[in-house]
């Protein structure tokens, strides 16, 4: 055999050899399920799916977010979970572009790991922590919920969280529980004093951290007269 292809076997060989390296190195990027697998290296992007290999150069890409989906639970936990689909399109004519997807929790530690920036075609939200998509959860409850009407003559001021907006939302317990149990929910003698946005915040601010698949079922102080309330008591006011 020539010499020539005895240098090209060996470039192809330490080239894979490169590859299984990275790949087994603990800090590469991997998310995603077994059938679905995201996983990307110093120098590649890959998808892993059950049938299908998809592989493209670091330097060749360029990444698009083009959807993002909210779930109100996660297959994995009782807890909110926004789902982002992101396009790798490579230069390279002999690579297909191909989709991925992965949990914008994840989002930040993706971008770490690239050594180019993702464009955000679709002007997707994206919240990267536990308490931005519990946010979102938060007021898709709330939008639900009897409306309270704003009594004759009553003007709504400034929320005091943020002093931006009006405040918007009045604590009516509405729920069934009776509140002879510590713990239960209580009347609210409150004006409203609070944008949507803020109380939420206030309301994901008083969980347990570890536990967020209890959140939704929780109940916390008011932030002014500290009477206990659930999500099922918060009003939207007309």
């Amino acid at each position: 055999m020539p010499y020539c292809h005895w240098v090209i076997i060996s470039g192809c060989v330490l080239q894979l050899q490169i590859r299984i390296y990275e790949f087994r190195r603990i800090d590469k990027f991997a998310t995603g399920a077994p059938g679905a697998r995201v996983i990307v290296t110093d120098t590649w992007v890959m998808k892993v799916t059950t049938y299908y290999l998809h592989v493209a150069q670091q330097q060749d890409i360029h990444l698009t977010v083009i959807d993002s989906k909210q779930h109100e639970l996660s297959p994995d936990s009782d807890t909110p979970v926004q789902i982002l689909t992101i396009t790798v399109a490579s230069i390279n004519p002999n690579v297909k572009s191909f989709d991925i997807r992965l949990n914008s929790t994840d989002y930040g530690e993706l971008r770490e790991k690239l050594h180019a920036p993702i464009r955000n075609a679709a002007n997707v939200v994206i919240h990267q922590t536990l308490s931005d998509l519990f946010l979102e959860t938060f007021k898709s409850h709330v939008e639900v919920n009897q409306i309270y009407s704003l009594p004759s003559g009553m003007e709504l001021e400034p929320c005091i969280g943020c002093m931006q907006v009006h405040a918007n939302t009045k604590l009516l317990r509405l729920c069934q529980d009776e509140g002879q149990y510590e713990g239960e929910c209580q009347q609210c003698y409150c004006r409203p004093m609070w944008c949507l946005t803020c109380l939420g915040k206030w309301f994901a601010s008083r969980q347990d951290q570890q536990h967020p698949e209890t959140w939704l079922a929780s109940r916390v102080p008011c932030p002014t007269c500290r009477a206990k309330f659930c999500i099922l008591d918060v009003c939207l006011v007309q």
